[in-house]
């Protein structure tokens, strides 16, 4: 095993500039912020998408590159939660809370339940699991948002949203990870794929998106029975 002073400038450059493509994620992360308290919830999006680019190829690189044998002494995996928690949790929280999609004396409520729940999935030990689940509902907040803004349901519904995703953080249900999925890997990702052009879509005919947006769903309804699925049968043995 090679120490670290054996490694390469270039690699040593490659590895840091991962890390700060990780980081990245919480700074369009905070460009969301701004733009949900101006209310412009489009390019609140945008930024919230890019974070999630980074946050779907980060780890390719990282691994591509052998970062954690390069830099053994940084934590990417604990930088990567935080930017996560932040992206994933916090600004959709705010954003929910923001819009007022909900019904209002429910729309604290809502946030806390979010940020609480996700606190506690966030630090499971097999919030992810070795053969690459997600095992409770994995706090895609920022797609539970845009689900909510896009399909603009009655708030009671939106309320109902919420609270059963937040009871399902609790349940050991394993959930599809897409890019790193062992079964069936290439159907998922082409899969994956086909649902963010989608939302792409979705976003760019605003406010005519629907056709768009219904098809997406498509996608999240196989994404939950997937996920069903292959929990019965792995408990199964």
């Amino acid at each position: 095993m090679k120490s670290e002073r054996e490694y390469s400038y270039i690699q040593y450059i490659l590895a840091w500039s991962i890390h700060l493509f990780t980081a990245m994620g919480a700074v369009f992360g905070f460009l969301a912020i701004i733009a949900i308290g101006k209310h412009e919830w489009l390019l609140a999006f945008t930024w919230m998408a890019v974070s999630v680019f980074i946050d779907s190829v980060d780890g390719v690189l990282a691994r591509a590159c052998r970062v954690k044998k390069v830099l053994p002494n940084f934590d990417g995996a604990l930088l990567d939660n935080i930017v996560d928690y932040f992206t994933y949790v916090i600004v959709p929280a705010s954003f929910l809370y923001e819009t007022h999609s909900v019904p209002h004396k429910l729309n604290l409520l809502s946030s806390i339940l979010i940020t609480l729940s996700s606190a506690y999935q966030f630090c499971q030990i097999e919030a992810k699991t070795e053969d690459h689940w997600f095992k409770g509902f994995p706090s895609y907040w920022n797609i539970v948002v845009l689900y909510i803004f896009l399909l603009d349901l009655p708030k009671e519904i939106n309320f109902i949203v919420i609270l059963t995703l937040t009871v399902m953080v609790f349940i050991p249900i394993r959930y599809l990870y897409p890019s790193r999925a062992v079964q069936y890997r290439f159907l998922n990702l082409v899969l994956v794929s086909i649902w963010a052009i989608l939302i792409i879509l979705s976003l760019y005919y605003f406010p005519h998106h629907q056709m768009y947006i219904y098809l997406s769903l498509i996608y999240v309804i196989y994404y939950f029975m997937y996920s069903i699925f292959w929990t019965v049968k792995l408990s199964k043995g």
